[in-house]
């Protein structure tokens, strides 16, 4: 199974909702749709919506983390949406959330 995103502006928000597995098979691909999402808003803030992933292993929380590096690195942001609590738990549990901003809503 492959992973599929999807970029939507919300609001004043550039969305990038992932679905499906995030893992070592698939994270090229997210990766890539990261990279051209940063590149295409810079100085933006990109909400990556998590809600819709299957699987998120360590490669995909690796990718997550330098997309915010680079965001950052133009004057933007990155931030994770998530309301699932087993997949909140493993952002909080794997310190993710103390670099990367987690939130329970787009807004």
């Amino acid at each position: 199974m492959q992973v599929h995103t999807r970029v939507d502006d919300v609001g004043d928000s550039v969305v990038l909702s992932v679905d499906g597995p995030v893992d070592l098979a698939s994270v090229g691909h997210l990766h890539d749709d990261l990279r051209r999402t940063v590149r295409r808003h810079p100085g933006a803030v990109i909400v990556v919506d998590v809600d819709a992933v299957t699987v998120l292993d360590d490669a995909g929380l690796g990718v997550l983390l330098g997309a915010a590096a680079t965001a950052r690195d133009g004057g933007g942001d990155l931030v994770v949406v998530c309301t699932r609590p087993a997949l909140h738990e493993r952002l909080v549990r794997t310190r993710f959330d103390r670099a990367v901003d987690v939130r329970s809503s787009i807004a």
